[in-house]
């Protein structure tokens, strides 16, 4: 068993047969300080590079494609080792892999920093990737080890307010250093906080595991649900160029079917299986998770695109695009106690029900701009919208989670849920990635056709589709010509951004339908 030298924490044991420590104000102070800073690398990076993506396509001379594989190694990876790195934290110590996949993150972050390419970027996410599956188990972990149960909840509602206002800094702070330093400082400004956090843990921070955790880590399974993802996501993401006939592709999706079956049949047969899939027997649980993968997988792979049309299509500078999703965020925040106590009013059946609809609504409303346009009238609406039905949807929906299965199962209950969440993006990304180019290609050819263009000059432009709305114009072509082609790309991205939407609020309408009839009010 762990033993605790430092004197201000008392020490106790709770049920799971791991040690709790009641601490001072003062060190308790520090380990939220630590968690809290942790978790923040998490999830400024994720909000901040998704503004900087336009910028770095352009200044990387990148596909959308190779901006997709940006997002996607690092949610991949993220997603399939999740689970994993709480099991690590569990047995060989929270502390020690926090630390680790602190710094971890912190030198890949160092290396997307100064990647030369948008193949070595992408190799950094997937380390980051890495470093935030350690992380983001062990943060919560650390948290609930280290204070009593009286002051547990107070603590982990302190984490989730200053994650949450990190997490509205993040777009914010991204576009300013875009706009005015360079996208590689989304990458260095992790450094220093990095150091910080490292500084607190190593001085302040106690040691905790869970004693009672003895057996294997499922490294197999941790091998294949990582082998299944990547080969779907490959396959779907490089469909859009190679065409779903080619080898390749089909070879990918094979084995990533193959791969997330045998990953299904390991859990079923392991005592001590990275997924245990004994929770997946209550009803509401597993319609959470369905509901999960459907919103979740609404709002990654529609949303991905916004700062494409909102830079290259309308016109915003990376700041302006930042501080667009910053009502998303701040509604979220703000009306999170709100939607909390509708549950105690109503149960969180209705809620589950009512928030994906609205959030349906919002991403319709996305459907609604064209080019040009005050932000006021076009996008916020949608975004205030959708906010407002997230922020209906979360608290309920972590409430069905956590109350639809025994006590001894809510860290794996929250641990499945959160990687199925990630999962939904991953793939859907994906998929509205290989949507969203086919409808532009279509409308392309459409207003090509219409615009009488030069062989010439539409054969330089093949090369250029999988750059979306940022295709670059052969030199020395009439300005006339020019103009009309430009706003023919700029079209033919708008009328392919809304089809995207669609299938967002599409998703999210299915969601609330499955909440009807899946989803019972827990005890």
């Amino acid at each position: 068993m762990a033993f605790y030298s430092n004197p201000p924490c008392d020490v106790g044991v709770l049920e799971s047969g791991e040690f709790a420590k009641a601490c001072t104000p003062a060190t308790g102070k520090w380990v939220l300080a630590a968690t809290i800073l942790g978790s923040s690398l998490a999830f400024i990076d994720g909000t901040a590079v998704s503004v900087a993506l336009p910028v770095m396509q352009k200044d990387l001379g990148a596909s959308v494609t190779q901006m997709q594989w940006v997002v996607e190694a690092y949610a991949l990876l993220l997603a399939a080792l999740l689970l994993v790195g709480g099991a690590m934290g569990d047995r060989i110590g929270r502390k020690r892999v926090f630390g680790f996949g602190i710094a971890l993150f912190a030198l890949a972050s160092v290396w997307g920093g100064l990647a030369p390419s948008a193949g070595q970027l992408i190799i950094a996410r997937a380390l980051q990737g890495v470093g935030g599956a350690m992380m983001v188990p062990a943060s919560l972990a650390i948290i609930s080890a280290s204070f009593s149960d009286d002051d547990r909840g107070r603590a982990i509602g302190t984490w989730s307010g200053f994650t949450a206002i990190t997490a509205a800094v993040g777009p914010v702070l991204g576009g300013w250093l875009v706009t005015n330093l360079s996208w590689r400082w989304v990458f260095f400004i992790n450094v220093p906080i990095a150091i910080v956090v490292l500084v607190i843990l190593t001085m302040k921070v106690e040691e905790s595991r869970n004693e009672a955790a003895q057996g294997p880590i499922d490294w197999l399974g941790a091998a294949l649900s990582t082998l299944g993802l990547t080969g779907l996501v490959y396959g779907l993401v490089e469909s859009g160029n190679l065409g779903f006939s080619h080898p390749g592709v089909i070879a990918s999706l094979a084995v990533g079917v193959v791969g997330l079956v045998a990953f299904v049949w390991l859990e079923s047969r392991l005592a001590e299986p990275m997924m245990s899939l004994k929770v997946f027997k209550s009803k509401s649980f597993s319609g959470a998770n369905a509901l999960t993968f459907l919103l979740y997988g609404a709002l990654g792979g529609s949303l991905f695109f916004l700062p494409f049309n909102l830079i290259q299509v309308q016109g915003y500078s990376a700041t302006a695009a930042g501080a667009a999703w910053l009502p998303f965020i701040i509604i979220i925040a703000v009306l999170s106690r709100w939607a909390g106590a509708l549950i105690q009013k109503f149960g969180a059946k209705l809620p589950l029900v009512v928030g994906p609809a609205i959030s349906a609504a919002g991403f319709a409303l996305f459907m609604v701009p064209g080019i040009g346009g005050s932000y006021w009238t076009t996008f916020f609406p949608a975004i205030l919208v959708l906010g407002l039905g997230m922020a209906i949807s979360v608290a309920p929906l972590v409430t069905v989670v956590m109350g639809s299965v025994e006590q001894e199962n809510a860290g794996l209950a929250s641990g499945v849920n959160n990687a199925i969440s990630r999962t939904a993006s991953l793939l859907a990304l994906a998929v509205f990635g290989v949507a969203l180019l086919a409808i532009f290609n279509t409308s392309l050819d459409n207003r090509l056709d219409a615009i009488n263009v030069p062989p010439s000059v539409e054969l330089a432009l093949e090369e250029q589709r999988e750059n979306l709305a940022g295709a670059e114009l052969p030199s020395g072509i009439d300005p006339t010509l020019a103009r009309s082609l430009e706003r023919a790309i700029d079209e033919a991205f708008v009328e392919s951004f809304r089809w995207v939407m669609l299938i967002g609020a599409l998703l999210a309408l299915t969601a609330s339908i499955v909440a009807m009839f899946s989803i019972e009010n827990p005890r």
